[in-house]
């Protein structure tokens, strides 16, 4: 990362490592405020850029640079998020946040195998499960910036209130409304070996076209969604009820392609599936486990969404 000064001016900066290690922070925050990881990187990269478009003297007049950073990326999130709603309204069918990978990938791929910075990988914890960005997403975007500013990442009323332009007290009041609504869709969390269990039984009995065993492992009433983007062939609205979802996986296993194997993968987090046709990934499914039975599918398909499945 270059700084821009001139060719007689003194590169060497001190503060750049840890102006450079805030990119983690930075990148942990924009996805969760986005769902997209492609939106976060860029978001990001429009933070340094800010940064380094500033003189060396409004660099050092920054107190905390760390928390410039993270005031011009919030900033910057708004403004995506305010234009994001009308561009999902042009969306080809559900729109669904972007999957991330197991742990131990990276969010970034390098051509030729390169070594990604550990700057670049996503903290994945109960604030990225699919089930939690799904809620965020009915949230207006300073509902859904003061929650994760505030109970995801610390960060006082007083700084929120900077960062979205309202009073502290109104901040704190779109903090509460985002918390009860996460409180209203969320029952208890199964433990990580529970949902493991389920959605593996839930893969073999989807293998084996058992309607009946599927329909004991879904909830009555639960809800399977896709994301296509207009991209690939999926079903283009949310099938409701266990029953009926049971049915249209069988019909989804009875037009599998020869070469498509199911393997079982952590999504943000959590127990979920990988289809892969000829070693390549192009379904990701994220469940969501309330006891015993499955609650929640969501199944992402378009291939803008999975990059970081198929690259590093």
């Amino acid at each position: 990362m270059t700084t821009g000064y001139g060719p007689g001016e003194d590169r060497a900066d001190p503060g750049l490592n840890a102006i450079v290690s805030e990119r983690r922070q930075l990148i942990n925050l924009a996805y969760r405020l986005l769902g997209s990881l492609a939106e976060a990187e860029d978001v990001v990269q429009e933070t340094y850029a800010r940064w380094y478009a500033m003189s060396r003297e409004q660099q050092e007049a920054i107190a905390s640079p760390g928390a410039w950073l993270t005031r011009v990326a919030s900033r910057i999130c708004l403004d995506v998020l305010g234009s994001a709603r009308a561009r999902r309204e042009r969306y080809v069918g559900e729109w669904i946040p972007e999957p991330l990978p197991e742990r131990t990938e990276w969010i970034s791929g390098r051509p030729g195998g390169a070594t990604v910075d550990p700057a670049d990988r996503v903290t994945l914890d109960e604030s990225v499960n699919m089930a939690f960005l799904v809620v965020l997403e009915s949230m207006t975007p300073a509902e859904r910036v003061a929650f994760i500013l505030h109970d995801v990442f610390c960060h006082s009323f007083a700084e929120v209130a900077e960062i979205v332009g309202r009073t502290p007290a109104a901040c704190r009041q779109l903090a509460s409304s985002a918390r009860r609504r996460i409180r209203e869709s969320q029952g208890p969390a199964s433990p990580t070996a529970q949902q493991a269990g389920i959605v593996r039984d839930f893969k073999q009995a989807w293998e084996a076209k058992d309607i009946d065993a599927l329909i004991g492992l879904l909830d009555p009433d639960a809800t399977a969604i896709a994301d296509g983007g207009g991209l690939v062939t999926t079903f283009l609205r949310p099938i409701e009820g266990g029953e009926q979802i049971a049915r249209a996986w069988i019909e989804i296993s009875n037009r599998r392609p020869g070469d498509m194997t199911f393997l079982e993968r952590t999504v943000n987090g959590q127990p979920g599936l990988v289809a892969q046709q000829d070693g390549v990934t192009v379904t990701v499914f994220a469940f969501e486990v309330a006891g015993d039975r499955i609650k929640s599918i969501w199944v992402v398909r378009n291939p803008e969404k999975l990059r970081r499945w198929t690259t590093g």
